[in-house]
C-alpha cells in the first residue's frame, strides 16, 4: 500500500483527490471518488446557488462518507455565502485558490475543517505556506480548467524546493504512471480531474464525454474566449484550458472582435444551450488524450492507485538494483 500523507494522515486508501470541477464534480461524483478510496470534492462554480451546495453536499455525504468543497477565492469575495454554505456543509476538506486565502483560513481552523489551496508560481506556494493552508496543491498549466503558464514538473520541482507543507501535483496526472511520476518527485498525491471526464458519476452527457474520448493530447487550448463570452469574471491570470474547437479555431485571440459581433455571441450562447461542441466548451486538460472509453470513477481510480504502487516497486528494483 502507499504511504503518504494522504493516507497516513488524512486516511485515504489511495493518495488521489477528486480536482472540484464546477459543472461536473457534483456530489454522485465527489462520492464516488470516496468511496472508490480517494477524496472527492465538490466543484462549486460563482454563480451556484447555497441550497444547491447544501444539496451536493448530502449527496457527496451519503452514508457518512467524506468529502471536500472547492472554491475560488475571487468569486467568495463577491459571494461570501458561497464559504457559509460550503462550512455549513460540514466538510472534510475545503479548496480556496485563485486569490489569497490569509482572510480565510481562521475560519476553517476554527471549524475543523482542512485547507487546500491550488498555487501556480513559487511565490503563491510560499504564501499560502505562511498563512496556513494544510495542502498545497501544485497546478501545472497541463490542467483541465482555469490555469496559470508555468508546467506541471517544473512547477512541482520548484515547490518542493520551497516549502515544506505536503504538495500534490495537478495537472497532466491521469495514468499510474503519472500518479508513480509525482510520488517519486515528492509530491504527496495527485489532484486529478481530466482523467474523470469520462466517467458516468460526472455531471455531463454522454456526448461530452465521447468528445473527451475522442480528443488527443494536442487538441487542447489555453483561452479567455469562453470567460469573455459568458462574461465570467475570472483574473486575467487563468485562461482556460479547453478543448479545442471551431470557435476556438476562430476566434481564440480575437476576444475582442467575438465580443464585438453580435451574431458570435448568440451563435455561442444558443450553442452553449444546445451543448453543441463545436462552439461551446468543455474543459479538459492534455492528459485527455489518455482517455479512451466511458470507465466508472471505481476503475478510474484503483487502476491508478495500485498501478501506480506496483509500478514503483518494479521500477525501484531495476533502478536500484
Amino acid at each position: 500500500m502507499l504511504k503518504t500523507f494522504l493516507t497516513e494522515t488524512w486516511g485515504l486508501r489511495y493518495p488521489l483527490i477528486g480536482a472540484p470541477m464546477a459543472g461536473v464534480a457534483f456530489g454522485e461524483l465527489a462520492h464516488a471518488v470516496t468511496r472508490a478510496g480517494g477524496l472527492g470534492m465538490i466543484g462549486v462554480g460563482s454563480t451556484d446557488s447555497v441550497e444547491w451546495i447544501a444539496e451536493q453536499a448530502s449527496v457527496a455525504g451519503e452514508g457518512g462518507a467524506r468529502f471536500g468543497i472547492g472554491l475560488m477565492v475571487w468569486a467568495v469575495q463577491r459571494r461570501p455565502e458561497l464559504l457559509d454554505a460550503a462550512l455549513a456543509a460540514k466538510p472534510f476538506a475545503i479548496s480556496l485558490s485563485f486569490g489569497d486565502v490569509a482572510p480565510y483560513v481562521s475560519r476553517l481552523r476554527e471549524a475543523g475543517v482542512f485547507l487546500a489551496t491550488q498555487v501556480n508560481t513559487r511565490e503563491d506556494a510560499r504564501l499560502a505556506e505562511r498563512d496556513g493552508a494544510d495542502l498545497i496543491v501544485v497546478q501545472g498549466t497541463e490542467a483541465g480548467g482555469h490555469t496559470d503558464q508555468i508546467a506541471t514538473l517544473p512547477l512541482l520541482q520548484i515547490v518542493l524546493e520551497s516549502i515544506r507543507v505536503p504538495v500534490v501535483a495537478a495537472g497532466g496526472v491521469a495514468s499510474a504512471r503519472g500518479l508513480a511520476a509525482v510520488l517519486a518527485a515528492g509530491a504527496q498525491g495527485a489532484w486529478i480531474g481530466t482523467a474523470l471526464l469520462a466517467s458516468p458519476e460526472g455531471h455531463n452527457t454522454p456526448a461530452a464525454r465521447a468528445r473527451v474520448i475522442a480528443a488527443r493530447e494536442n487538441e487542447t487550448v489555453h483561452t479567455h474566449l469562453f470567460d469573455r463570452l459568458t462574461n465570467a469574471p475570472w483574473p486575467d491570470r487563468y485562461p482556460g484550458r479547453a478543448l479545442a474547437n471551431e470557435y476556438t479555431r476562430r476566434w481564440h485571440g480575437r476576444e475582442d472582435e467575438a465580443l464585438a459581433d453580435a451574431s458570435v455571441v448568440s451563435t455561442f450562447q444558443a450553442a452553449r444551450a444546445a451543448a453543441d461542441f463545436d462552439k461551446t466548451y468543455i474543459y479538459a486538460g492534455q492528459a485527455v488524450g489518455l482517455l479512451e472509453r466511458e470507465r466508472a470513477v471505481a476503475e478510474v481510480i484503483a487502476e491508478i492507485g495500485d498501478g501506480a504502487e506496483l509500478m514503483l516497486r518494479e521500477r525501484c528494483k531495476q533502478l536500484l538494483g
